[in-house]
């Protein structure tokens, strides 16, 4: 027999009932062992078969995470998040708590600027590491009432602020595709988030970075991009920003606030089956929507940065339910580098008051460890600094934590 033959289970078992036919003890000897070949062959039938979906068929574990809206409340898998809960007199239930972690995903493609990023324990940057740091840090968010993070397709500064951008940071090519490296590192992203019951805000352009898109109609291409490859994967868990702060410096007129709801309408139309993704843009510098914004969103973003009183975020936010009198729709802060966490009254507060979802905001200070921050690169996911701790101990005694 030869060496590839004898190597199948069935032709070892025949082998060896030849060999032990002599006897009828060998006789038994020889059924009992190829009883036993057989079994172990039929375990490990099994035991691929129930393998390769997990590893292979990962589309059809999606959606166990869905996002909706009813009224100004969100929902996840048809219930009110954060169900039943009252802080203070105040009602949690419809909320979506959420933190600005934009640079999950982060890498940069110019040389001349990536040593700039790179990891205290090993002098080297490293974008695997950076999202998988990511990945194993969402758990412990959650549990202290987390529900949702902001993720963005072009990252943000990673200085926390910056008049210039030389680094190139883009899951968008110069022409409207969406770059493999990048989407991989979201999908991991989103896959873990859809596991644990938590709620993506992707953004997909921030202005400095996109300025690296040729034209508008590549700009038109990476939003049906982003959007098509969202849907073909299933992911029910995504609301979809078209760019951060689109009243702040963008190269191209569709992303300025005259023009932006154009993608907003856009994407909305923009289905699989009976699917579309939830979506807005948000504004920057204490700025509301505008009114052309407000018609054609799911939900209203604005950022408390500039805002520096709670008495600030409360204008803010009164301001914006006014526009949508006629139409309920959820506000979210989706960015607040304000704290005073120990203070009876903050921006958190003054936000949760007027019944408006909060978004913490932090990125590392000038001298400050690599452990503060989690907007500026390389970052700490873990919630390892005095203010993170601060931000998370506030937000589960506000939530009651998951």
């Amino acid at each position: 027999m030869s060496q590839s033959n004898f190597e199948s289970p069935l032709n070892r078992s025949r082998w060896l009932i030849n060999r032990l036919m002599p006897t009828a003890a060998s006789l038994q000897l020889g059924l009992v062992i190829l009883l036993g070949m057989i079994l172990q062959l039929n375990c490990e039938s099994k035991c691929h078969a129930q393998e390769t979906p997990a590893q292979s068929n990962a589309q059809t574990r999606r959606g166990q995470t869905e996002v909706s809206i009813a009224g100004d409340t969100f929902l996840i898998n048809g219930q009110p998040t954060y169900q039943g809960r009252y802080w203070n007199g105040h009602k949690i239930e419809g909320l979506l708590m959420n933190s600005r972690m934009v640079q999950g995903i982060f890498d940069d493609m110019n040389p001349e600027t990536v040593s700039r990023w790179d990891y205290p324990d090993t002098g080297k940057w490293d974008a695997q590491r950076n999202t998988q740091e990511f990945v194993d840090a969402m758990p412990s968010w959650r549990e202290h009432g987390l529900l949702a993070f902001t993720l963005n397709m072009q990252g943000g500064s990673p200085e926390g602020y910056s008049k210039s951008q030389p680094w190139h940071n883009s899951a968008i090519t110069a022409d409207g595709k969406l770059r493999p490296d990048y989407l991989a590192r979201l999908e991991s992203i989103l896959d873990r988030a859809d596991q644990i019951g938590m709620v993506v805000i992707l953004g997909v352009y921030y202005f400095g970075q996109d300025s690296r898109i040729d034209d508008e109609t590549a700009v038109i291409a990476g939003v049906d991009n982003t959007v098509d490859w969202l849907l073909d994967k299933g992911y029910r868990n995504v609301l979809l920003e078209i760019n951060n702060e689109c009243n702040v410096r963008y190269s191209h007129a569709i992303l300025q606030p005259e023009r932006v709801h154009e993608l907003i309408d856009r994407v909305k139309n923009r289905t699989s089956g009976d699917r579309r993704l939830l979506v807005g843009t948000s504004y920057g510098g204490g700025r509301v929507p505008g009114q052309n914004v407000v018609d054609v969103s799911d939900f209203l973003l604005i950022h408390g940065n500039g805002q520096n009183s709670p008495e600030k975020i409360t204008a803010q936010v009164r301001q914006t339910r006014k526009l949508i009198a006629d139409k309920p729709l959820p506000i979210i802060n989706n960015e607040d580098d304000h704290y005073d966490f120990d203070q009876p009254n903050n921006n958190v507060i003054a936000s949760i008051q007027e019944y408006c979802s909060w978004g913490y905001f932090d990125f590392r200070r000038r001298s400050e460890a690599f452990e503060d921050g989690y907007q500026s690169v390389p970052v700490s996911w873990k919630i390892d600094s005095d203010r993170k701790l601060a931000f998370f101990q506030k937000l589960k005694e506000i939530t009651g934590g998951l």
